[in-house]
C-alpha cells in the first residue's frame, strides 16, 4: 500500500515505514504530524485519485529531527570582467517517518 502526498509545495510517493525529509514544518522531534492532502491511495488493484484530494485521506507521521541539507555553491563568474560573485545556501528539513495510511 502506498499513497501520493503533497506538502511544502512537492509530492512524495510514500509508504508505511519509510523515512523521508520534506520542506521544514513547525513540530517537535517525537510529534506526531498527519497530512491531509492525499493525491493518490493504492492498495495492490484498488487505486483510488483525488480531484485534486482523497475526501477523509490521511498520512500519519512521526516527526524525527530537524536538520540542514549539503551546502549548494552558487558562483557567478564574467571572464576579464573584474567580475566573481560567489554564495552558499542550505535548505532546512524535517526528517518523518510514515506511520499509517488511511483511506
Amino acid at each position: 500500500m502506498y499513497a501520493v502526498i503533497a506538502t511544502g509545495g512537492k509530492q512524495y510517493k510514500v509508504a508505511q515505514g519509510d523515512v523521508l525529509r520534506i520542506e521544514s514544518l513547525a513540530a517537535e522531534p517525537g510529534e506526531e504530524v498527519k497530512f491531509d492532502k492525499v493525491l493518490l491511495i493504492a492498495d495492490g488493484e484498488n487505486v483510488q485519485v483525488g480531484t485534486p484530494y482523497i475526501e477523509g485521506g490521511s498520512v500519519s507521521a512521526t516527526v524525527n529531527e530537524h536538520g540542514r541539507g549539503k551546502k549548494v555553491e552558487i558562483v557567478k563568474f564574467r571572464r576579464r570582467k573584474h567580475h566573481r560573485k560567489q554564495m552558499g545556501h542550505r535548505q532546512n528539513y524535517t526528517e518523518v517517518q510514515i506511520t499509517d495510511i488511511n483511506a
